[in-house]
């Protein structure tokens, strides 16, 4: 009779809610918003950071916001090239870009 016991326990644990069904869930994936680097960058610039090596990551910045928002990506890419100008007044450029992405 003790051998049976094993095999009734295995059998309650199958029968369980949540083991060894085929139940499917669904799984939501969020991606975050393209634009929370974009912003996070141009707020750091309208303060007064000034630009370093990050500039070497713009185009990687507008190539994924590309995905979402062409529109977005050539304002962007503008915006960003505007910021590299020599003389450029950085805290402004980015003030007004950075509206434009709220």
């Amino acid at each position: 009779m003790n051998k049976f016991v094993p095999l009734f326990l295995i059998a309650l644990v199958l029968a369980a809610p949540g083991c060894g069904g085929s139940a499917s869930q669904d799984i939501e994936i969020k991606v975050a918003d393209p634009l929370d680097g974009v912003r996070t960058l141009l707020k750091g610039y309208a303060e007064g950071q000034p630009l370093r090596s990050e500039v070497t990551s713009f185009p990687d910045l507008v190539n994924t916001v590309r995905k979402v928002d062409a529109n977005k990506a050539d304002m962007l890419e503008k915006g960003f090239a505007d910021l590299q100008k020599k003389g450029a007044n950085i805290k402004a450029k980015a003030k007004e870009l950075l509206e434009k992405f709220k």
